[in-house]
């Protein structure tokens, strides 16, 4: 069976990987992914329901209950749980402060894992978030990973209106148990500190022309 491709997009909070992995979509005419999103949906649908992000066994418990859904709605992926659109909910700041701690429990990082793999059974994918192509999908060629100066990064928060730390997130993130935030060894690296997004994605769409992969007509 012939593989759709997947472009793998790694790296921590602010890097810009996301608008990145946006505009990489958009060019080529692949499907976005923010995995994030997932573990962004799970803690909102966890505090609806008065459960502790950060206690494994009762997020364990909760996965089966959240009735957690995705479908294609053309170039983009909709998420669906507690029978909800969880999009309007999960950038809110309670959310930035509890999304690190249930991302690191790790049968909910087992279920999401099987979940984004499985998209690829349908559509060709640009998928970001932090272990993409370490865990995720380790076969793709296509890895990069987008990180930029800790200053500049608090600072783009700071400008999206969000007052999390980074340098906290970045310890949670590095330091988890399962899955946690790496370079992979493969990943193209990209330093986002002095480029705009618009630039980090030219130099990816080049790099993907050279290995075959061109942007829709």
């Amino acid at each position: 069976m012939i593989l759709n491709p997947v472009i793998a997009i790694d790296g921590p909070a602010a890097s810009g990987k996301s608008t990145v992995a946006r505009l990489v979509a958009e060019a080529l005419g692949f499907v976005y992914v923010d995995t994030g999103a997932m573990y962004r949906a799970f803690a909102w649908a966890a505090l609806d329901r008065g459960i502790d992000p950060a206690s494994r066994p009762a997020v364990k418990a909760f996965i089966p209950q959240a009735a957690f859904r995705t479908h294609f709605d053309g170039p983009a992926l909709r998420l669906e749980i507690l029978g909800t659109d969880p999009a309007p909910h999960i950038r809110a700041e309670r959310i930035n402060a509890t999304v690190s701690h249930i991302a690191s429990v790790p049968e909910l990082r087992e279920f999401l894992v099987i979940r984004q793999r499985e998209l690829r059974n349908h559509q060709p994918l640009v998928m970001e978030g932090r272990d993409i192509g370490t865990v995720v999908f380790t076969d793709t060629p296509n890895k990069f990973f987008i990180d930029a100066d800790p200053e500049v990064r608090a600072a783009r928060r700071q400008d999206q209106g969000q007052s999390d730390a980074t340098a906290r997130r970045d310890a949670l993130d590095r330091s988890r148990a399962v899955s946690p935030l790496t370079c992979a060894a493969d990943a193209h690296q990209l330093d986002s500190t002095h480029l705009s997004a618009q630039e980090i994605a030219a130099q990816i769409l080049a790099f993907l022309q050279e290995r075959g992969i061109q942007q829709r007509a």
